[in-house]
């Protein structure tokens, strides 16, 4: 009898590291493609350029990351207030877009080592507005389950107005700015920063709401996906690759 229990025991405990054992990497390079989600007017993390095409900063990393995995990067536009539920429902591989690491998503889904330090900003049109105490019961704008969002609602600003406007992309949001339907927008300083160089009658406010990073989202359980992007991002920082997108997009900014 206790021979047969034994043999129970090592059969169940075999079949269960078999059933736990770790194919995230492998399944991607079994398929040769890995499927990365992304807000697609995300510039210039993420965006269309004007013949629709897929480009930024971001897409540069994550093709050379996938390049260097041997595979494919395809690109999925889809609803940043619904992309997390789309990672762990298999839709989508990875989250690559300027994703913002938070303690609310840290819950959900895990992150690769943070390769890109961000702020959370403030951007306005009225030249009148040149501080938080300014913006007493005016009109905010921000990305709906975005890092801003988030941002915002834990900062003491949020308790200065009841006006939240929430828009499905920073696009509408500094649109409606644009129009005056707001009076200020809460947008990740990367995002905002490029924006404002494109409409120069953008102002962002000296305050910072909030420092943040960026990693690349992914499922908890794909720890050898994570553990292979980490060491692939590392090594095109030691070799150079990094630096050379990054000057790309941002200059020696």
């Amino acid at each position: 009898m206790k021979k047969l229990f034994k043999l129970l025991l090592l059969t169940f405990t075999v079949f269960s590291i078999s059933f736990a054992k770790d194919n995230s990497l492998q399944n991607i390079q079994d398929k040769e493609e890995i499927i990365i989600g992304l807000d697609d007017t995300f510039a210039p993390m993420g965006f269309r350029d004007e013949e629709g095409k897929i480009i930024g900063f971001d897409i540069d990393l994550a093709n050379e990351v996938a390049n260097r995995i041997g595979v494919k990067a395809t690109f999925k536009p889809c609803e940043w207030d619904g992309i997390i539920f789309d990672l762990r429902s298999k839709k989508i591989d990875l989250i690559w877009n300027g994703l913002t690491i938070t303690p609310e998503r840290e819950k959900q889904i895990t992150f690769s080592t943070p390769y890109f330090d961000d702020d959370q900003i403030v951007i306005v049109k009225n030249p009148n507005i040149k501080s938080f105490q300014d913006l007493k019961d005016k009109k905010i704008g921000v990305q709906l389950g975005s890092a801003s969002y988030f941002a915002f609602e834990n900062s003491a600003l949020s308790k200065e107005t009841n006006n939240l406007n929430k828009y499905s992309t920073n696009v509408e949001a500094l649109l409606d700015l644009e129009a005056g339907r707001t009076d200020a927008v809460v947008i990740d300083a990367v995002v905002g920063k490029y924006y404002i160089s494109k409409k120069p009658n953008f102002i962002v406010l000296n305050d910072i709401l909030e420092k943040q990073q960026m990693g690349v989202g992914m499922r908890k359980d794909d720890v050898a996906l994570k553990n292979k992007i980490d060491e692939t991002l590392a090594n095109m920082k030691a070799d150079g690759s990094f630096d050379k997108i990054y000057k790309k997009w941002f200059g020696d900014n």
